[in-house]
């Protein structure tokens, strides 16, 4: 799931400082979607052909259109009721999608210390119902991360800690050696995985390949370097390792959705 693409749309919210208490049985279908974070109590619940019992750390996601019911006689809850549709941009243009009918997202999902994604719905909640100026782009800031939370935490629990330290491992090297080329292969070597094995943990780690993620640091270190007064793309090519300037400006593009010149005369205005 790539979450950079998602733009949201919050309806409302439900829970804050002291949480909301469910002490019911609710049945309901929505016409959007919706989070749901059990803080404390335990219950059953009926999503999607799925019937169990839910507990502390639990977090439900109810898709648009999807019959649920949740039945408990005291448990504390965080909501967040949501649209969102998929932004993108590409050689100067915008690219609208509308919501597809589920995120990759489980209906009940078993968090693991999960105090990161508590501590971000929380803050979700309370800028919310804080109603302060602008508390709306809060709201949507806090959804995003919200969303990251629950994606680093789901990817915990399937990664190993020596696994995560390779993939980081990777990373950190990419970031030493973004001025020159740097193979598949060398990467694998330095981590001891074989070329497919680590293609595919840092996909699932990162969400992009390995290719793409070291090209974007790239055109990212480009920008900083026009940041710094570098104008020609034949220097800046150079200087990230790129020995055919023509090739470097078409990656650029393709990321940007611009050339670099026409970045530079864009974006860039001596401070």
């Amino acid at each position: 799931m790539n979450i950079h693409e998602l733009f949201f749309h919050i309806h409302y919210c439900n829970g804050g400082g002291s949480k909301l208490i469910l002490a019911k049985k609710l049945t309901r279908t929505l016409q959007h979607h919706a989070l749901i974070l059990v803080t404390s109590g335990t219950g059953t619940y009926d999503i999607a052909d799925k019937v169990g019992t839910f507990r502390e750390g639990t977090l439900f996601y109810m898709p648009a259109n999807v019959s649920h019911s949740i039945e408990t006689s005291g448990a504390s809850l965080f909501t967040v009721h949501f649209s969102y549709a998929r932004v993108g941009f590409s050689d100067t243009a915008w690219t609208i999608q509308p919501e597809q009918d589920l995120l990759a997202f489980s209906p009940v999902m078993a968090l693991q210390d999960y105090y990161a994604v508590s501590e971000t719905f929380e803050k979700l909640v309370t800028s919310w119902h804080a109603k302060l100026p602008g508390y709306e782009f809060v709201a949507k800031t806090f959804l995003q991360q919200l969303f990251l939370a629950i994606d680093q935490n789901l990817r915990a629990q399937h990664k190993n800690d020596a696994t995560r330290l390779k993939v980081e491992r990777v990373i950190a090297y990419m970031q030493d050696h973004v001025q020159k080329n740097v193979t598949l292969t060398e990467l694998a070597n330095l981590v001891q995985l074989s070329p497919t094995y680590l293609s595919r943990i840092f996909k699932e780690t990162t969400g992009y390949s390995v290719i793409a993620f070291f090209n974007k640091m790239k055109v990212d270190y480009a920008k900083e370097l026009m940041m710094n007064g570098m104008k020609k793309v034949k220097d800046i090519a150079g200087q990230l390792g790129f020995s055919d300037e023509f090739y470097f400006s078409r990656l650029f593009k393709q990321l940007e959705g611009v050339s670099p010149t026409e970045y530079y005369h864009r974006n860039i205005h001596g401070f």
